[in-house]
Parts: structure tokens; C-alpha cells; sequence
């Protein structure tokens, strides 16, 4: 019986289908002009120039970005370079295994950002900036919490727990600029996929600050 039930009900539906459009139909056929008014026949959600519309306007809130968004990567490209650099340091430097699997771990975050970021630049036809900690620049003023080039020299030079004491003060400092920046861009940018970066960054990077604060508690 229901298999019967559930044909009986097709056959209703396709029935009240067919006289729906009939008289539909025959509404057009008594339009004056002589012709059929299809915008009759069609509701607002189903209207071409609506639907295009908000496709158009999805698109653009998908790929939209303001200076705000160029410049949250720009300067975090840079900024994360720093942290990758000092990170790699610990590899031959760090007395603490906890020290040497934070730098790995920052390592592993932050590398995939600054090509994610670049890739950003680069379809907006902007310029990734160049890597400049090999060449001399200092731009510990330029950014929060960068590193100067005495304080690069230093963490280089050291070994053991001043290296692990010194990198942990530092990464601190470095890590709160870089919520600071992720702040800014959160209030200001309007590229989604920024946004939702400069969220990860604060939530990622002020665990990591309590995290090497209670490191250096213990220490």
C-alpha cells in the first residue's frame, strides 16, 4: 500500500502541475501586448538579474582587500621571516628540548603563512618584500616586537640556557608585536581569508606567549 500511496501522490503532483501552468499560461495569452509576460511567471529569488547579482556580490566580498590587508602582509611576511630565523637558531643552540620543539613548532606555523601571504601580494599585484635580515637592515622601528640587528647578533652568539633564556625573552616580545598586529588587521582589514589569519595568529601566538612565560618561570 504504500509504494501505491507514494505513486498516487506523483501522479496528484504532476497533475496540479500541469493545470498551474495552463492557467498560467492563458494569463500571458490575455496580456495587451499580445504576448507572454514571463516576468509573471517567476519570483524574485528565481529572477536571472537577482541571482547574478548576488553571485556577483559574493565574489566580490570573497576577493575584496583594502590597504589594510596589503599592508598586515607585507609587514607579516617580514615579521614572520624574523621568528623563523631566531627559530632555527635554537637548533644548535638550545640546552632545553622544550626551547628546541617551541622553535620547530613556530617553525612549522609560520613558515606555510609567509607563502600563503606572499601568494595573497601577488594575486593583488603588489610586491613581496624582499628578505631583508641578510643584508643589514635594521627594522626593529619598522614593526612591533622586531628584533634589532645587536639583538639578532647576540641570540646568534649564545649557547646553552642563556640561549634558551634570551630566545624565550625575545620570542615573547616578538610574538606580542605580532598580536599586535593581528589586532590591527582584524579592526581594519577587509580580506576574509586575512582576517581569519590575523585571528589564528592571536590565538596561536598568545597560547605560545604563556606558554614561554611559564617556561621562563621555570628556568
Amino acid at each position: 500500500m504504500t509504494a501505491q500511496r507514494k505513486l498516487i501522490r506523483r501522479v496528484t503532483l504532476a497533475t496540479a502541475a500541469g493545470v498551474a501552468a495552463l492557467a498560467l499560461a492563458a494569463c500571458g495569452g490575455d496580456s495587451d501586448s499580445g504576448g507572454h509576460d514571463m516576468g509573471s511567471t517567476n519570483s524574485a529569488s528565481a529572477d536571472p538579474s537577482t541571482s547574478a547579482s548576488a553571485s556577483t556580490g559574493a565574489e566580490a566580498e570573497a576577493g575584496e582587500h583594502n590597504d589594510a590587508d596589503v599592508d598586515f602582509a607585507t609587514e607579516m611576511i617580514q615579521h614572520h621571516r624574523q621568528a623563523v630565523t631566531m627559530a632555527g637558531l635554537a637548533d644548535s643552540r638550545a640546552s632545553s628540548q622544550e626551547v628546541e620543539d617551541l622553535a620547530t613548532k613556530i617553525k612549522g606555523a609560520q613558515d606555510p603563512e609567509i607563502r600563503t601571504m606572499s601568494g595573497w601580494l601577488t594575486a593583488w599585484g603588489e610586491e613581496v618584500p624582499e628578505d631583508m635580515a641578510d643584508m643589514g637592515h635594521d627594522m626593529s622601528s619598522a614593526m612591533p616586537g622586531m628584533m634589532s640587528g645587536e639583538d639578532m647578533d647576540k641570540l646568534e652568539k649564545a649557547s646553552g640556557t642563556a640561549f634558551d633564556d634570551m630566545f624565550l625573552e625575545m620570542m615573547v616580545r616578538h610574538h606580542e608585536g605580532a598580536v599586535e598586529m593581528a589586532k590591527t588587521e582584524k579592526a581594519d582589514g577587509a580580506y576574509g581569508p586575512a582576517k581569519k589569519l590575523a585571528d589564528d595568529v592571536i590565538t596561536a601566538q598568545t597560547a605560545e606567549i604563556a606558554q614561554m612565560n611559564r617556561m621562563l618561570g621555570d628556568s
